[in-house]
């Protein structure tokens, strides 16, 4: 009778123990990385920015509404 006791008890604190205990990573899928962008260089000031974020104005690329407004350098 006391084995089962003692049995039954392992089997609770080896249920709790696993419940708690950190997730396994390595069983995590890897996350998807972003696909490379192409980049465009401001009429303006030249500096580089992803063409999802450039402001167009004809076939010119600007990084902001003040450098749109301003024109070629």
């Amino acid at each position: 009778m006391k084995y089962l006791v003692l049995l039954v008890v392992l089997v609770v604190a080896f249920g709790i123990w696993r419940s708690r205990r950190a997730p396994d990573t390595s069983e995590k899928k890897p996350s998807r990385l972003a696909l490379p962008q192409d980049m465009l260089a401001c009429a303006h000031c030249g500096i580089h920015i992803p063409q999802a974020e450039a402001l167009m104005l004809g076939a010119q690329a600007y990084c902001c509404a003040e450098h749109r407004r301003l024109g070629p350098a």
